[in-house]
């Protein structure tokens, strides 16, 4: 029986604040150590008081764990460390109930060696049905101009099976072979694993690492238009049989290469905007807008049902390959002086530590995650500055538990310590006695009830998620300064001005609004007026790392 999407408004994710998680760090309640959907549950209330309006959660489903679940093994089921598909329901319907939505993952460009699919492949003839679930070849020059992503650990895209007698391909790790989505039975297995999902309710489908679907021989085997026709099918399925789910693309790509997993509104609902993340931290550490300005001067207009999704960190490295080479040895310079929290081709660091845990610094950048053109998506543990340690192999070190409080297990997880999945962050500056929720719910001032507080303030206006973007050019480059509008259905205007200080130290700003002379500012965050615009310029002081959101009202009428 299909169950329908909890959303009503076909345009949800517009508006959404959408909160990233993994079910296996979150919270354990059954005391192994590792986080379960029971103890999800539990912390629901937690995530609704929060504001966030759609769960998204890492892989879940039976796997390996080679590649924290991304090399899956099983798309219809959960695996048994985080509970059973009853759990998986009981957990989708408490969302629901609490008016929030839940986005899990569709990893199709590849499985798990350990798939059924794959063991099958290895021992069928050439040419059968079973082998041809895969890409197969007899030698390992074909597709030779596709790049290695993992340079750091795969030497080729190749690898020999001694059982099959041939190569088989794989853009990620040896251990996750690619689907052949050549074969029209592959793509019959996609939509029946997808279908499974969005039958129980599930309202979002995130596609991982969707350019390379498709390989061509004589071509980077990414962005191809054949993968973008396999992109077209999965939507026009989930257009036909289910009303207001997204879909959204995991594409690290340059903006005119992203801008066609749109299509033409008829491919990806939402797309990941990656090259903009490392820009904010290069305009931060440069004291200058420029790579923000540039960069969005680059992205291409989107369809009207469609939307970017923001992020500022999430559960891989802050990806570098959409960088030049010296932006690149810039940023390693800037914000990795340790190789340790360098892996494959970024940097593998959480929110705060990133930003040398400086509050102004993290208020600066989450006030451009939440008034940027675009769906805000939190990394869980950065609402409350949780750090990383670097000294975990791999991406593990942004992937430790949530610390809940001060409590044994930071109140993960009533285990033997040495049982966690992961060891807790125990340092003496983003250690969970240091750094924990329940601290933070009772600390008025904490950070933990500033992003509440952000959150809800961007949840009154709609013009953040669906409003236009226009840059004001001052002398100053060091200040970044922005209107976003949006034409209500009766007519009027809600329009925002957004001002923000990259610097380190104060600064002044002189802004051309004559456009909207007459109309009086009025500072969001504690409804503050400010002078009213005239003809002349606006200026503004701005104290460092500091930012201002103002309303911009239509002029009050006074009494005669």
């Amino acid at each position: 029986m299909k169950k329908p999407a909890s959303a009503t408004d076909p345009l949800w994710y517009k508006d959404a604040i959408i909160y990233e998680l993994h079910v296996r760090a979150f919270a354990d309640s059954n005391g192994d150590g590792i986080g379960d959907f029971p103890g999800l549950l539990a912390r629901l209330d937690y995530l609704q008081d929060l504001g966030v309006t759609c769960i998204w959660l890492l892989p879940f489903f039976p796997s390996p764990l080679r590649d924290d679940g991304y090399d899956i093994s099983n798309y219809v089921d959960v695996h048994p460390s985080y509970g059973t598909l009853n759990d998986f329901k009981s957990f989708l319907d408490a969302a629901h109930q609490r008016n929030m939505q839940v986005m899990i993952e569709l990893v199709i460009n590849h499985t798990s060696d350990q798939h059924p699919w794959f063991k099958a492949a290895r021992v069928a003839p050439p040419g059968s049905a079973a082998r041809e679930m895969y890409v197969w070849s007899t030698t390992d020059q074909l597709y030779k101009d596709a790049r290695i992503i993992f340079t750091d650990s795969e030497k080729s895209n190749w690898t020999w099976d001694e059982t099959a007698k041939a190569y088989y391909w794989h853009r990620f790790f040896s251990h996750q072979p690619d689907l052949n989505f050549d074969n029209p039975a592959v793509i019959e297995e996609v939509l029946k694993a997808m279908r499974f999902w969005l039958d129980m309710g599930v309202d979002a489908l995130r596609l991982d690492a969707i350019p390379y679907l498709v390989e061509r021989d004589g071509t980077s085997c990414e962005n191809l238009p054949e993968t973008h026709a396999v992109i077209r099918t999965i939507r026009a399925a989930i257009d036909a049989d289910y009303a207001n789910r997204l879909v959204l693309a995991e594409a690290n790509q340059w903006p005119a290469d992203v801008r066609h997993y749109f299509g033409d509104g008829d491919e990806c609902h939402m797309v990941f905007h990656f090259p903009l993340m490392p820009r904010i931290y290069m305009a931060l550490r440069q004291e200058d807008r420029l790579p923000i300005t540039d960069i969005m001067a680059q992205t291409p207009a989107i369809p009207d049902n469609c939307q970017w999704g923001l992020f500022l960190r999430n559960h891989d490295e802050l990806t570098l390959e959409m960088v030049t080479a010296d932006e690149r040895d810039y940023m390693y310079i800037a914000y990795s002086t340790n190789p340790r929290m360098r892996v494959n081709v970024g940097i593998r660091r959480r929110l705060a530590p990133l930003l040398d845990n400086n509050r102004r610094r993290i208020e600066l950048l989450n006030s451009l995650l939440l008034s940027f053109p675009g769906t805000p998506i939190l990394y869980y543990g950065d609402e409350i500055g949780m750090g990383d340690n670097i000294f975990l192999g791999d991406r593990n070190g942004i992937r430790t538990p949530m610390q809940w409080n001060s409590d044994r297990n930071a109140g993960f997880s009533k285990c033997d310590p040495a049982q966690l999945y992961l060891p807790i962050v125990m340092d003496p500056i983003y250690g969970y006695q240091a750094i924990n929720v329940e601290a933070q719910l009772s600390d008025q001032s904490s950070l933990l009830h500033w992003t509440r507080n952000m959150i809800a303030l961007r949840k009154l206006f709609q013009v953040f998620g669906r409003g236009t973007l226009s840059f004001l050019n001052p002398a100053n480059r060091k200040i970044l300064a922005y209107l976003r509008d949006l034409k209500r259905g009766d007519g009027s205007h809600e329009t925002v001005l957004c001002v923000a200080n990259l610097s380190r130290f104060a600064q002044p700003v002189s802004l051309d609004l004559a456009d909207h002379s007459g109309t009086e500012p009025v500072e969001m965050l504690g409804y503050v007026p400010f002078p009213t615009i005239t003809e002349a310029s606006y200026v503004l002081s701005l104290a460092p790392y500091s930012f201002l959101w103002l309303e911009l009202q239509p002029p009050s009428v006074k009494p005669a």
